[in-house]
C-alpha cells in the first residue's frame, strides 16, 4: 500500500532540478558550519535540512515520478522508502536529519556543533544517493 499523505507528479527533468537544488543547499551548509560564530551551527544545520528533503525529492522523482508535498515531512521520508532498494535506508536518514530539524529552526538554546556536523553528514548521504539514482 502507497504510503498516506499529498503527492505530486513529477519525472527526470525535476528530479535533476531538486538534485541541484540539494546541492546548493548543502554548499549552503558547508559555508555556514565554517564560520565559528555559534549561531551559524543551526544556520548550517537547517540547511542541511533542506538539502536533504530536496534530495528526497529528486530519489522520489526518479523512482516514483512523484514526490511528497505533505507539509509533515515524515510523508516524504515514508515515500522515500518507497523510491528505489536503497530507499529504506536513505528513509532512515531522512528521519534522523528532520528530527534535528525543530531545534535547529525554532530553538532557543542555541544549536550544537556537532549536531550540525551530524545533519550536515546526512545530508550528503542523502545527495550522494539522489545523485548516485539518477545516474543510472
Amino acid at each position: 500500500m502507497p504510503p498516506a499523505g499529498r503527492t505530486a507528479n513529477c519525472g527526470a527533468r525535476e528530479a535533476r532540478q531538486r538534485l541541484k537544488t540539494a546541492n546548493a543547499y548543502l554548499l549552503a551548509a558547508d559555508m555556514a558550519i565554517s564560520d565559528e560564530r555559534d549561531e551559524f551551527a543551526g544556520v548550517a544545520a537547517g540547511n542541511a535540512v533542506l538539502s536533504g528533503i530536496a534530495a528526497s525529492d529528486a530519489m522520489c522523482c526518479k523512482g516514483l515520478g512523484r514526490y511528497s508535498r505533505d507539509q509533515d515531512h515524515r510523508q516524504a521520508a515514508e515515500l522515500l522508502a518507497t523510491s528505489s532498494a536503497a530507499g529504506p535506508t536513505y528513509k532512515k536518514a531522512l528521519i534522523r536529519l528532520l528530527n534535528l530539524k525543530d531545534a535547529a529552526h525554532y530553538g532557543f538554546d542555541g544549536f550544537s556543533r556537532i549536531d550540525a556536523k551530524k545533519a550536515i553528514e546526512l545530508a550528503r548521504k542523502l545527495v550522494a544517493g539522489a545523485d548516485e539514482l539518477l545516474q543510472a
